[in-house]
C-alpha cells in the first residue's frame, strides 16, 4: 500500500491562520499533502470553503475544529475530527467561544494600554480580517509587531501575551469533558492535542473515560522520547495515534515540509476509508 503524506492540524484565517481555507488547500497540494485536516480553534467557519476548494484536488481534507477546555488549571485542547460543521453542538459552542474570546481581547488591549503601548481593539480585527470568527493572542501579537512595539510575534508573547504575562488575561473554557460532547454530538472524533507530558500522566485515563478516542502523537519539535510514550500509551488504550504541524502560515515555513506517513495514523484513517 502506497504511503501518503499527512497534517491532521493546520488552521485558517478562519481562527488566527493567514491563509483563506482555499489558499491552505492549494498549499497543501503544493506541498504535496495527500490527507490535511483543518482544525480552526472554536470554529468551523473556514470548513465549507475549505472543502470545496478540495474538490478536484488531490488532497483529501478532514472537516475538523479544535476546542479550547480547563481541568484544573491546565488548558486543554481537544482536536475534532470528521465533525459536521452545521451540527447545533458545535454552532452553540461557536458563538459562545467567539463571546468569550472577543471580551478576553479587549481586556488584554486595555492592559496593554495602561503599560503606554499604542494598540487598539480595531488593530486586532483589521489584522484577523472579517473572515475570522475566533480572535486569539497571535492577531494581538500581529498587531504589536505592526505598530512597532515588538520586533516579531514571538517577542510580543515573550514579552506580554504568554500564559501567566503581564498582558495575559484568563478566559473561562468549558471542561475538557464538555469538549468531548461536543465533537461527539457534532458526530466527530475526540483527540487530545500537543499533550503536556506532565499533565498527560495525570489525567489521560480520566480523559478516555470520558470518552476521549486519540492522542495527538507526532508533532514537529516534539521531542522522539515523549512521541513513543504519547504512542506507546495510545496502543495500550486502544486510542487513536495522529499527528499534524499546528500549522498558523509561512511564517511557520512551507506547508508540507513537515508530515506525517500514512501508516503511523492508519487507524484513524481507516475509520472513515481515508487509509
Amino acid at each position: 500500500m502506497i504511503s501518503k503524506r499527512v497534517d491532521l492540524h493546520i488552521h485558517t484565517h478562519a481562527s488566527d491562520g493567514q491563509l483563506s481555507p482555499t489558499a491552505v488547500v492549494n498549499a497543501a497540494v503544493k506541498g504535496r499533502l495527500d490527507v490535511i485536516a483543518i482544525t480552526d480553534h472554536d470554529t468551523a467557519a473556514g470548513l465549507i470553503e475549505a472543502l470545496a476548494a478540495a474538490r478536484g484536488q488531490p488532497v483529501s481534507v478532514i472537516p475538523g475544529v479544535e476546542l479550547s477546555s480547563k481541568q484544573g488549571e491546565n488548558e486543554i485542547h481537544v482536536l475534532g475530527y470528521f465533525v459536521d460543521p452545521d451540527a447545533p453542538s458545535l454552532q452553540r459552542h461557536q458563538a459562545s467561544a467567539g463571546g468569550r474570546r472577543a471580551d478576553r481581547m479587549q481586556e488584554m488591549v486595555k492592559r496593554l494600554q495602561e503599560m503606554g503601548l499604542g494598540v487598539q481593539y480595531e488593530d486586532v480585527l483589521r489584522i484577523a480580517g472579517p473572515e475570522a470568527s475566533s480572535l486569539g493572542r497571535p492577531h494581538l501579537a500581529r498587531a504589536l509587531q505592526q505598530a512597532g512595539h515588538t520586533r516579531s510575534v514571538g517577542e510580543a508573547f515573550d514579552l506580554y501575551l504568554k500564559d501567566g504575562g503581564s498582558a495575559f488575561v484568563e478566559t473561562p473554557f468549558p471542561t475538557v469533558r464538555e469538549a468531548i460532547d461536543t465533537i461527539h454530538a457534532a458526530g466527530g472524533v475526540a483527540v487530545w492535542a500537543h499533550p503536556e507530558l506532565e499533565v498527560f500522566d495525570r489525567e489521560v485515563r480520566n480523559f478516555a473515560s470520558w470518552g476521549l478516542n486519540g492522542i495527538e502523537c507526532f508533532r514537529p519539535n516534539t521531542p522522539p522520547v515523549e512521541s513513543m510514550l504519547f504512542d506507546k500509551v495510545a496502543r495500550e488504550m486502544g486510542l487513536f495515534r495522529t499527528g499534524g504541524s499546528d500549522w498558523h502560515g509561512p511564517h511557520r515555513g512551507r506547508l508540507g515540509d513537515w508530515a506525517v506517513r500514512s501508516e503511523e495514523v492508519r487507524e484513524l484513517l481507516d475509520s472513515r476509508g481515508l487509509g
